[in-house]
């Protein structure tokens, strides 16, 4: 027990720590997302309760330094806050809302895109390899943080006091937080962004094909083809990974794509629905509403005024 009481009282101060290099970052720039000197490491603040941001996240490590936040993955709900990190191991359709903000304790997060390449380096040198009998893990998980990983977290940051340091420490850093990643709680999920052949690599080559040809009817049988799978072990394993079907992914890419075109481009209804591959303006209108909460026009008003 004292020893957990211990472990808890040094998190919470890393936390703290990490608050206050956040915060002299991001004080005076507003709300929003900065990307950082250091390539892959970026900050968020929200300094009240967000509406949902719908998009398409790309592998990241995500750590709370302070507030709440909810990530939705199809009907799937994910809650984490200060001292918890999120890891996102493949590219997944997410709608992401910060729960717990104000002006005087904003939230503060931080990310670092996660690459492949380094991680499959690190795994053939500790031989971190996935087990044999692999099973189809979910490409998204919540963790509380050890306090190895805030210590790489707050590292990496204080770098940014020290720039000429960063083209020669940044990466040395980077790789011990992807080692602290693959030998966490999770790790059999980090293994299988880089394992060649796992199942989640192959499903991440099938959700590669499912984005370069989102507007074009899907065949599932194909993309199985291509993932080395049966159509029946294609579904059941994408499934597993995503939390959705492949035509359920393809949907939601299409209905993302055709709010960027009706809020930055100014199309119509019609005209984006068209553009994204449905045939049916009504069928457009009814899964668009479902998603967003709204119809098109009332979705984009709201946006605009937002």
């Amino acid at each position: 027990m004292a020893i957990e009481i211990l472990n808890y009282t040094a998190i919470a101060n890393e936390c703290k720590q990490l608050v206050t290099l956040l915060q002299r970052y991001t004080d005076g720039k507003g709300n929003g997302i900065y990307q950082t000197d250091i390539n892959q490491l970026e900050f968020t603040r929200e300094s009240s309760v967000s509406t949902a941001l719908h998009d398409v996240c790309e592998p990241i490590l995500a750590i709370i330094v302070q507030g709440k936040k909810e990530v939705l993955l199809g009907e799937e709900t994910y809650s984490y806050g200060a001292a918890q990190y999120l890891v996102v191991s493949i590219d997944l359709p997410l709608n992401g809302f910060v729960v717990e903000a104000t002006p005087d304790k904003p939230y503060l997060g931080f990310k670092l895109n996660l690459e492949s390449l380094i991680l499959s380096d690190i795994i053939a040198q500790t031989n971190l390899n996935t087990p044999k009998k692999e099973n189809s893990v979910r490409g998204l998980f919540v963790s509380d943080a050890s306090l190895q990983l805030l210590d790489c977290a707050i590292r990496l940051t204080q770098l940014l006091d020290t720039p000429q340091d960063i083209p020669i420490l940044a990466p040395l850093i980077i790789r011990e937080i992807y080692y602290r990643l693959l030998i966490g709680e999770q790790g059999e999920a980090v293994r299988q962004i880089a394992t060649s052949g796992s199942n989640m690599q192959r499903i991440a080559k099938a959700i590669k094909l499912i984005k370069a040809n989102f507007t074009k009817p899907m065949r599932v049988e194909e993309l199985a083809r291509q993932a080395s799978m049966s159509a029946s072990s294609f579904h059941q394993h994408f499934k597993s990974v995503t939390s959705m079907s492949p035509l359920q992914y393809q949907k939601q890419l299409r209905l993302l794509a055709a709010r960027r075109l009706l809020l930055a481009e100014n199309f119509d209804a019609a005209n984006a629905a068209y553009q994204v591959g449905y045939e049916s303006p009504s069928q457009f209108s009814r899964e668009y509403s479902r998603m967003f909460g709204a119809p098109p026009i009332k979705d984009i008003q709201r946006l605009r005024t937002a």
